[in-house]
């Protein structure tokens, strides 16, 4: 027979922490890609616009979504506390 503890089993695989941080990470990747955006030209066929190659889109937008991504994965492996 299986033993049921309703105060100790968790519906889900994770605690409530988890998916804060969870939520968080998300956020963190979000801003990435809006600071990727950008630098669109009216006339894109026939003009070029060196905005594309700025610092925040090649070098810090990357870093960001990267840091995101890195901080979902602590965020899945952080064991849950145990109330």
């Amino acid at each position: 027979m299986i033993k049921k503890d309703s105060e100790n089993d968790s519906l889900f695989a994770l605690g409530k922490e988890n998916y804060v941080l969870l939520a968080i990470g998300f956020a963190i990747i979000v801003i990435g890609f809006l600071l990727m955006s950008g630098g669109r030209n009216d006339d894109h066929p026939t003009v070029f616009s060196a905005e594309i190659y700025s610092f925040r889109r090649i070098t810090l937008a990357p870093i960001v979504v990267l840091f995101g991504f890195l901080f979902e994965i602590y965020a899945i492996m952080k064991k849950p506390k145990s109330e």
